[in-house]
């Protein structure tokens, strides 16, 4: 893969240090989340980056490549447009499933609000395959996967992660984004050797290179994107590049934002990691490439997105709506999984509708845990934010009648000319237990 684009060291682009990220010397090059970006008003901090030759890389999070059904074409023809309007050389996205349900499974579709991992299946290799030429065939330029972090593992897997990873590359011709952050925590949550991973997965592949904090809670890894990177992380970047030189590196972070002077250290630290690795470096032959998978039949695809389907389908709805724990699962992962779901998109609404928070108080936390328990999320996080509050008052909360006048106000000028009664809500939910028989 010599046309893979050489891009340094970078950093990834948010709202929040958008100034910081100018400022900061040595930055080659910067990721932005692409659904948080809109083509025709791009923010002034990503055009003056790019006005000095800072390369941008739209990185998406909703396309589900993972999933049972096919991409959305809609969200390919979103992404491509965002593509062409940061002149990116490439653009990435995750081997993972967002949501499930729907058509294959006549039933509705759940949103997971948060990167789930797919079964190291032949079905499901069978699906992400056909997946991402779907997405290459829409796309303008060449496109990165990533590997997810995980809480769970799926029961009966078939391959390990690199195994997975490398029969991926080898029927697609698709590009890795590997972050070792998300390999470090499989070490600890699933007990796999990140070592092991890079020497099964074919490394000439690699577009670039996630690096990450996360902290560590009762045995499990959490990859919060908040936390300083760990050495341990560090080591994994080390035996990386130990065996290829990656094109790209890129330190992620995404929440509680240090000063400058820290995030500069880190990208010090990432660059002396990876000077002092480069003297034991080694090269491997490259793997062939093809763009076929022997045997393979739309027919064949077809069942196992059927079964994929299922699967997942009974996954995300014990996570998101407390059903039954599918069997093969452990319940005490799902819980540490749905705890993390529910606290994932507490934290997304509180920022997509601050308002919330600042009118419930130290009470928004807990009560959206509460509702978030039993309702899943249905049509992104601003729908979220108004069923939420919505739910609250028609539960005759808060308590306070000036924060309650306030949340009635705010749902008002949103939503509709007032909360519904209870008599509608018991309906809307005598309806949806209906349509999901």
């Amino acid at each position: 893969m010599n046309d893979t684009p050489q891009l340094g060291i970078g950093i990834g682009w948010r709202p929040e240090i958008a100034d910081t990220v100018e400022a900061l010397p040595g930055v080659d090059w910067v990721e932005a989340v692409a659904e948080n970006l809109c083509t025709g008003h791009l923010p002034d901090s990503l055009v003056r980056l790019r006005k000095r030759g800072v390369t941008v890389v739209p990185h998406g999070v909703s396309l589900g490549l993972g999933g049972a059904e096919r991409p959305d074409a809609g969200r390919l023809a979103d992404l491509a447009e965002r593509v062409e309007a940061l002149g990116s050389p490439l653009v990435t996205e995750h081997i993972a499933f967002v949501r499930a349900g729907g058509a294959l499974t006549a039933s509705p579709v759940l949103e997971a609000g948060h990167l789930l991992p797919v079964p190291r299946t032949r079905d499901a290799l069978r699906v992400l395959c056909e997946n991402i030429r779907i997405a290459q065939d829409s796309l303008p330029v060449p496109l990165a996967v990533e590997n997810i972090a995980a809480l769970i593992n799926w029961p009966d897997e078939e391959m390990s992660e690199g195994q997975f990873l490398a029969e991926l590359v080898e029927r697609t011709g698709v590009r890795l984004l590997i972050d070792v952050a998300n390999l470090h925590t499989n070490k600890v949550n699933r007990g796999e050797d990140p070592a092991k991973a890079l020497d099964e997965l074919p490394v000439e592949a690699i577009a670039y290179v996630h690096v990450a904090g996360g902290i560590e809670r009762d045995g499990v890894w959490h990859d919060t994107h908040a936390h300083p990177v760990t050495a341990p992380v560090l080591d994994v970047l080390s035996e990386l590049r130990a065996r290829v030189a990656p094109p790209g590196v890129l330190l992620e972070r995404d929440d509680d934002f240090p000063p400058a002077t820290e995030l500069a250290g880190e990208l010090t630290t990432i660059r002396e990691t990876i000077t002092a690795a480069s003297a034991r470096a080694g090269r491997r032959e490259p793997g062939g490439m093809c763009r076929t998978v022997p045997g393979d039949t739309d027919t064949d695809t077809d069942a196992a997105r059927g079964r994929l389907a299922l699967s997942q389908t009974a996954l995300l709805s014990s996570l998101v709506a407390g059903t039954p724990v599918p069997e093969g699962f452990d319940p005490r992962r799902l819980r540490v999984q749905s705890h993390a779901l529910a606290a994932k998109r507490a934290g997304v609404v509180a920022k997509v509708a601050p308002d919330l928070p600042e009118i419930l108080g130290k009470g928004f936390r807990p009560a959206f845990l509460a509702y978030a328990a039993h309702t899943p999320m249905r049509a992104g996080y601003r729908r979220d934010a108004l069923d939420f509050a919505e739910s609250l008052l028609i539960e005759g909360r808060p308590e306070d009648s000036a924060a309650r006048r306030r949340l009635t106000l705010w749902w008002r000028e949103r939503a509709a000319a007032r909360p519904p009664r209870r008599a509608t809500r018991l309906l809307r939910v005598a309806r949806a237990a209906l349509a999901g028989r």
